[in-house]
């Protein structure tokens, strides 16, 4: 649970400023993709004498570095996409949908098993996303951002299986730091980092910064990975709930809908929690 709040703290933070560099900064995705993965992979650096840094020299290996690759690839440029007609709070509700798939991974492959109390949590937060999704439906462009919202969703459920299944033969530190710099390298020639440093400097400086809690919640994830895909996909709806509260004392969340909708998905968030000490 410690390190799950550690992720979670990290994360908002990064979420809200992720919405301040899309829609106020106007971040092409290419540009912002750039700067989640170079600044976030120079980071990870200082942190290699302390990390697992076990890699075998073999084909899953490799594959999973590849697959971290697309998948950060996707997940960036998707929510660059997403966050100019979504907000952050939104698209973490929507994120808790990945719970439901990530605790079905689990009860296939033995690590859980079906509890009819966690079934009717999980109904109870469906409820509540959807009624945060009809919320926002008045400004919410949904045609216009729902391939890459299925995208996004698929990428964030598929990075806790790739770390799950590559773990053997590679640990989540290597595979994450590799892949991030495979992204960086391959995009620098399309964001033009020079050129892009100069004409938004304190703009792409924000963004470089901001990815300090990034890479500490992307290491204390794959931690948390390592012990349990439902853990893992836990932290979006504590992210949510987090961005739920900053919404209410900012009176940006104050919809009668959204309030009642952040409401039930904060029951069944923890009543799905609760239902694992019965």
């Amino acid at each position: 649970m410690v390190l799950m709040i550690i992720v979670v703290a990290c994360y908002t933070i990064c979420s809200l400023s992720d919405k301040y560099a899309v829609a106020k900064l106007k971040m092409d995705g290419t540009a912002f993709t750039f700067l989640m993965a170079a600044p976030t992979a120079i980071l990870l650096l200082p942190m290699l004498p302390f990390s697992d840094t076990k890699i075998e020299l073999c084909w899953q290996s490799f594959l999973a570095i590849a697959l971290v690759t697309v998948s950060k690839l996707l997940e960036f440029k998707m929510a660059s996409y997403i966050l100019k007609d979504m907000s952050a709070f939104e698209l973490k509700a929507w994120l808790g949908l990945c719970l439901f798939a990530s605790y079905a991974t689990d009860i296939f492959i033995g690590t859980d098993v079906f509890n009819i109390i966690k079934l009717a949590a999980i109904a109870i937060t469906a409820a509540g996303l959807f009624m945060i999704a009809r919320s926002e439906k008045g400004h919410v462009h949904y045609l216009k951002i729902i391939i890459p919202l299925i995208l996004y969703l698929l990428v964030k459920y598929g990075y806790g299986m790739i770390m799950t299944v590559s773990a053997p033969y590679i640990s989540s530190y290597m595979a994450l730091l590799f892949g991030l710099i495979i992204l960086a390298v391959i995009l620098a020639p399309f964001a033009h980092p020079i050129t892009l440093f100069k004409t938004k400097f304190k703009a792409s400086m924000f963004v470089a910064v901001t990815k300090i809690p990034n890479a500490i919640g992307l290491v204390v994830e794959n931690m948390v990975i390592s012990i349990s895909m439902t853990n893992y996909s836990f932290i979006q709806p504590m992210i949510m709930v987090t961005l739920f509260f900053i919404g209410i004392i900012r009176r940006e969340s104050t919809k009668p809908l959204n309030i009642a909708g952040g409401i039930i998905c904060i029951i069944g968030i923890v009543g799905f929690q609760l239902a694992g000490l019965i």
